[in-house]
Parts: C-alpha cells; structure tokens; sequence
C-alpha cells in the first residue's frame, strides 16, 4: 500500500516538474547521440559501431573475410551473416546504454524502482 502511495505522489509530482522530465529527457537524448557501442561477430571478423540513438555508424570486415567474399557465394552468405550478427551484437549494446541512463535520470528524479521494467522497451 505505501508503495502505490509513494508511486502516486511520484507521479504527482512529475506532473508538476514537466520541465524538469523535458530536461531529464534531453539529457538522455543528448548522451545517446554522443554514445558508440561496438559489435562483433565471428571472433571480430565483422565489428559495427552504433551510436546510442541505434545508428550504424561503420561496418568493419577483417581482409580474409573481404577475400573470401570474391571465392564464391557460401562465403558471401557467411559475411553478410557476419554483418548481420555484428550489427545486432552492438544494437543491443547501444540499448543497454539507454536502459541505463533513463534509470539515471529517472533515480535523479525520485523515481528509482518505479519505472516499469524496460527490458521490452529497449528490446532486450
């Protein structure tokens, strides 16, 4: 019960702070455009990096992958698997990095334990 009354005046009082979330939430943004999380894939014979907004910011291929990718079509499919699976790799990196500073800016706020579970939100 003091949990529901403690959320309910959490709540209230982030009613009466609007500005004060838009700056919470801008800070966010802000770290996230400034955030690079690597990926890899295949012991680092495909790496991507992406910012904390979920851009891909450059694909890396080792040069045995980039030979192997002119020998014949199984080794393309397997670089492009590659690619796929450093992409993904450094995505969920990146949305880890979120997760954390909304719980930041939310803790800063008063609201530490009362956001719901992100995991869903951020795809892990």
């Amino acid at each position: 019960m003091f949990d529901k009354l403690k959320a309910m005046g959490a709540v209230a009082n982030l009613m009466k702070n609007q500005e004060g979330l838009k700056v919470a939430a801008a800070r966010v943004r802000e770290k996230m455009e400034n955030t690079r999380v690597n990926g890899e894939a295949g012991s680092g014979a495909a790496r991507a990096v992406v910012t904390g907004t979920l851009k891909v910011i450059s694909v890396e291929l080792s040069p045995a992958l980039v030979g192997g990718m002119n020998a014949d079509e199984r080794t393309r499919q397997l670089a492009s698997g590659l690619i796929a699976e450093a992409v993904n790799d450094a995505m969920k990196h990146a949305q880890l990095k979120i997760k954390e500073a909304i719980e930041v800016e939310a803790k800063a706020m008063g609201l530490d334990g009362m956001l719901p579970d992100l995991t869903a939100l951020t795809g892990g």
